[in-house]
């Protein structure tokens, strides 16, 4: 099937994974770098220290995606790097270092599409109290507006957050992620403040350039429970799709949060609620950017499993089973292309004023080997052939899709996973920092050229 014919294709990547650099030209530390030095919280205790060394080798990254065909790039900016400590004291060489990667992805006909924040917070706003304090919301917006200020000559599209559920559930909830922090109350407030911030950050940055288009990244599943008859899963799924799905862009669209949750928070999220925060909250955006990965599975969990909940931390009680269909990824994920679709159509019939829908990152952790120069990761492959299929399939049934970014460009540091995790379609040997494209890169660029064009012959008609 075709694509529409300004269909965008892209790769992705978020500033702590790839830029290394990290204590280069005024950069200072946010709570990744932090986090990584905390004893047992990183495997193998690694860092992005170095990680892909893309702050100096980003003429190179830019021709990678040149030779793949692609026509965008949504990167992050690192805020320590632009302001260490998060307030008013400006770093220019920051600053400048984003003002060469955008005029080199330009000078390569590649429209770059930033995000504001894709979780590297300067560690001063922590210490602070990070994002359950009500303040970082509105640092956040001076920061979004200091770049719009800086790049709108040169930057149509924008992304706000990348999945603030994982900002607050993974840091404030299971610290497993940065800062760390276990702690139900602290994670509501970050829910709200993530959200507040949103919102806020979109109208800083609409007063300074009125015809951004802007957005925000979810990370969004579907909740499949294993028996549609057992009221408690149902419950479950109820909430956990409140949890991760409806909280961020119902805040957006309503000013108000999914009424489940509400009431389930009771006094917690009141408490951090002040009135007419549902005109805050409330903000027209041009687009949501979706991240998806798989589907998620709730059951009961069996006399030998271990109760977790499927699809992280959260705030209710264990009564799900953590299991899920074979085959996984490297990270443990099942792989559902058809639940791309369903969610695609899900957003087209439950929020039909989103004008249109950008995947902002879609791929598959698998590792493989370099054997003669070449990494033939077929796993990958199929993985990405089979999402982009149901996708076309999804626009065909009315689904306002106009983007596609893999996940990711490069190899690079897979936060709590540290480096062992390599979703890249180029691999990058992190020794030499060698960068080598893999099949799945030489496979994508056929796809670039035929424009979405994937049928059961394809594999054997492409020449790599």
């Amino acid at each position: 099937m075709n694509f529409p014919k300004d269909f965008i294709w892209g790769t992705a990547a978020s500033s702590y994974q790839i830029e290394g650099a990290a204590h280069s030209d005024g950069r200072g530390p946010s709570i990744w770098d932090t986090f990584a030095a905390t004893p047992g919280k990183v495997v193998n205790g690694e860092n992005g220290d170095v990680a892909c060394d893309h702050y100096n080798r980003y003429p190179e990254d830019v021709q990678l995606m040149k030779d793949m065909g692609t026509s965008a790039y949504r990167f992050s900016f690192a805020w320590p790097r632009m302001f260490p400590e998060g307030d008013k004291r400006r770093e220019d060489r920051g600053f400048d270092f984003y003002s060469r990667l955008i005029d080199e992805l330009l000078a390569q006909g590649i429209t770059p599409v930033p995000t504001v924040y894709h979780w590297d917070l300067p560690q001063a706003l922590q210490d602070k109290g990070g994002w359950a304090n009500r303040d970082t919301a509105y640092r956040f917006a001076e920061f979004a507006g200091n770049l719009m200020e800086a790049y709108s000559d040169r930057v149509d599209k924008w992304i706000t957050m990348n999945e603030p559920w994982c900002v607050t559930w993974l840091g404030y909830m299971s610290g497993v992620h940065a800062p760390g922090v276990k702690d139900l109350d602290q994670a509501i407030a970050a829910a709200h403040h993530t959200a507040l911030a949103h919102a806020e950050g979109v109208r800083a940055m609409r007063a300074i350039d009125p015809t951004a288009l802007i957005g925000q990244t979810l990370n969004m599943t579907n909740y499949i429970v294993s028996d549609p008859n057992d009221p408690d899963l149902n419950e479950l799924a109820r909430l956990q799709d409140s949890h991760i799905n409806r909280w961020w862009i119902e805040a957006e669209l309503t000013g108000y949060y999914p009424e489940n949750l509400v009431d389930y928070y009771g006094s917690r999220l009141d408490r951090v609620l002040m009135p007419g925060d549902e005109n805050l909250l409330k903000i027209d955006t041009d687009f949501l950017g979706v991240n998806y990965y798989s589907d998620s599975f709730l059951g009961k969990p069996g006399p030998n499993d271990k109760a977790a909940m499927d699809g992280g931390p959260h705030p209710f009680p264990q009564r799900a089973s953590g299991k899920v269909p074979e085959p996984t990824t490297d990270m443990g994920w099942p792989v559902t292309p058809e639940g791309l679709k369903n969610l695609l159509l899900r957003i087209n019939r439950d929020y039909p004023s989103y004008q249109s829908i950008a995947i902002t990152e879609n791929g598959a952790a698998y590792d493989y080997p370099v054997e003669d120069g070449e990494v033939r990761d077929y796993r990958r492959v199929e993985y990405l052939l089979a999402h982009i299929e149901q996708i076309g399939e999804a626009i065909n049934a009315g689904s306002k899709v106009d983007s596609y970014f893999a996940w990711s460009l490069l190899d690079n540091y897979e936060w709590a996973e540290g480096y062992q995790k390599r979703f890249g379609l180029v691999h990058v040997d992190f020794e030499t920092l060698e960068r080598i494209p893999k099949l799945s890169s030489k496979i994508y660029r056929q796809v670039i050229a035929a424009n979405g064009l994937v049928d059961k012959h394809f594999l054997a008609n492409v020449k790599v």
